[in-house]
C-alpha cells in the first residue's frame, strides 16, 4: 500500500515510518507547512516527495497517516476521506467530540477504513493484561488505577505545553490514551467523571497535570493520574478484582517494555508477553482492514469514545462537578 504522511512529525520519524515499511507499505509523500521542512524530512527519511500542498500529498497514495497538531486533524481527514483515501489518524481525532463523530460518519459513508493510532492497546503487555481479565483470572473487576505521570522531554514540548488552540495540554495528550486503554481492558465505557487539573510550571495556558475518577457501568471505579512534570514517578496500571490483582509497571509507553505481575490467593507470578513493536502491529492491522480483512486495532469509534472521556475530564476539572461522558451519536 502507498502512503502519504500528513505531518512531518517526530512520532512518524521515531515510530511510524519504520512500522509502515515493516508492514510492506511504501511512503510516497510527506506534507509540511514549511517547504524547507518538507524537503529535509523527505531527504532524511528516503521519501520521494516532500510537499506543502495537501492535494499533492495525497496524489497516487491509497492511505494517509495524519500526525499534525490536533486542530488540523478534522480538515485534513475530511479532505482525505473525500478523496477516497484510507485514514489512520493520531489521537485525539479532533478538537471536539462532534468533529470526531463527523469524521467517522464521513469515512463510513465513503467506504474507507478509518483508524485511530492508539498505540497502547497494541502492546504485548496490555494484550496479556486484557487476556487475564477476560479469562476471569482476577474475577470481577473492582477498580483500576492508572499511573501515567511522566516528564515530557524537551523535543516534544512545543505546542503541547503552550498552545490551547492547537490542542495542547496533558488531557488531550495523555488522558485520551488512558481512556482508550481502560476501555480496551474492561470492555465498557465510563459513565461519568470527577476531576481536577493544574499547571505546575511546564504548562503555559494549558494544564500539565490532571487526576480523575471514573464511574463504570459495571460498578468498577477507575482512578487516573496524568502529568508532563513527573520525572521519577514511573508509569503503570493496576487492575484489582475479586479473585486477584494485576500489577503492571512501566507499561504506559511506546516501547515493548515493563513488568506484569498476577497476584492471587497463595502467591504471585510474573506474566510473560510478546515484545513486538506496538506500531508495527497497529499498522499491520490497519493495512489488513484496508484490504477487507478484520478491523484496525483502534477504529474511529474508539477514537471518538476516548476523546469523549478526555473532554468530560476537562469539563469536570473546570467546573468542579461530576460530569457525564457525552459520546455523541455512538
Amino acid at each position: 500500500m502507498r502512503w502519504g504522511l500528513i505531518g512531518a512529525s517526530t512520532i512518524a520519524a521515531e515510530h511510524m515510518i519504520g512500522a509502515i515499511r515493516a508492514s510492506g507499505g511504501h511512503i510516497a509523500t510527506v506534507l509540511s507547512s514549511s517547504p524547507d521542512r518538507a524537503a529535509s524530512y523527505a531527504a532524511t527519511h528516503g521519501i520521494a516527495a516532500g510537499v506543502t500542498d495537501l492535494d499533492a500529498a495525497m496524489e497516487g497514495v491509497e492511505a494517509v497517516y495524519i500526525s499534525t497538531t490536533n486542530e488540523k486533524h478534522l480538515p485534513q481527514a475530511m479532505a482525505a476521506i473525500a478523496a477516497g483515501k484510507h485514514v489512520l489518524c493520531e489521537k485525539p481525532l479532533a478538537m471536539s467530540v462532534a468533529d470526531a463523530v463527523a469524521m467517522v460518519q464521513a469515512a463510513d459513508a465513503a467506504g474507507v477504513t478509518f483508524g485511530t493510532n492508539h498505540h497502547l492497546r497494541n502492546a504485548g503487555s496490555h494484550l496479556a493484561i486484557r487476556d487475564l481479565i477476560t479469562s476471569g483470572r482476577i474475577g470481577d473487576v473492582l477498580s483500576v488505577r492508572v499511573f501515567h505521570a511522566v516528564h515530557l522531554p524537551p523535543h516534544l514540548q512545543g505546542w503541547r505545553i503552550d498552545n490551547p488552540d492547537a490542542g495542547g495540554g496533558v488531557i488531550p495528550d495523555i488522558t485520551v490514551h488512558d481512556a482508550d486503554t481502560v476501555r480496551f481492558h474492561l470492555g465498557e465505557d465510563p459513565v461519568d467523571v470527577v476531576a481536577t487539573k493544574t499547571s505546575r510550571g511546564m504548562g503555559q495556558g494549558v494544564e500539565d497535570s490532571a487526576m480523575s475518577l471514573w464511574s463504570m457501568p459495571s460498578g468498577a471505579m477507575v482512578q487516573t493520574h496524568e502529568s508532563f512534570t513527573h520525572a521519577y514517578a514511573g508509569t503503570g496500571i493496576e487492575v484489582h478484582g475479586t479473585e486477584g490483582s494485576i500489577i503492571a509497571r512501566n507499561v504506559m509507553t511506546q516501547q515493548p517494555i515493563g513488568e506484569v505481575t498476577l497476584r492471587f490467593d497463595g502467591g504471585e507470578q510474573a506474566v510473560e508477553y510478546s515484545e513486538h513493536s506496538l506500531y508495527e502491529r497497529a499498522v499491520d492491522l490497519f493495512a489488513k482492514a484496508c484490504a477487507g480483512e478484520g478491523r484496525p486495532a483502534a477504529d474511529g469509534v474508539d477514537g471518538v469514545k476516548s476523546l469523549a472521556v478526555a473532554a468530560a475530564v476537562s469539563r469536570a476539572a473546570e467546573t468542579g462537578q461530576r460530569t457525564p461522558v457525552d459520546y455523541g451519536w455512538i
